[in-house]
């Protein structure tokens, strides 16, 4: 499958305000949200294109700009993502395997960060390490009373 083409792209700007609504930047300040956002590619997949699979190494993050992707678990279907939705965070800090599946089901324009650019940044920007181990802690822990 083809992946289609589009002129638009999107600014410094937009991606910041995408990547501050990810639960795992939640405490980033908006200076190191605009570096992790120059990391992140804008990158065009056709429908039918598998993005991850479940139980391999996840590798990049994708955050949803245009179109929709269906997550399944087992081979039945959990979830339905669209434009805002994002997927894939953990692999940016974690060597965990997928915990399912996610096919584009329709054209879709993504921003995608890879493992390795992301690990490049938090060592060049090590107060970045500290806001992402802090929304993680957060994310992980059990509600408290």
């Amino acid at each position: 499958m083809k992946p289609y083409t589009r002129s638009v792209h999107l600014g410094r700007d937009a991606k910041v305000e995408l990547i501050r609504g990810v639960p795992l930047f939640a405490n980033c300040s908006r200076k190191e949200l605009a570096e992790i956002a120059s990391i992140a590619d804008e990158i065009d997949f056709g429908a039918g294109k598998e993005l991850i699979r479940e139980g391999d190494r996840g590798r990049e993050f994708f955050v949803l700009l245009d179109g929709t992707a269906q997550v399944t678990k087992g081979g039945n279907e959990v979830n339905t993502l669209g434009s805002g939705d994002f997927f894939g965070e953990i692999a940016l800090v974690s060597k965990l395997p997928r915990s399912a599946t996610v096919t584009t089901t329709s054209n879709m324009r993504a921003l995608v960060v890879t493992d390795r650019a992301f690990r490049a940044l938090m060592d060049r920007l090590p107060e970045l390490q500290l806001q992402v181990l802090e929304a993680l802690a957060e994310r992980l822990a059990p509600e408290t009373l």
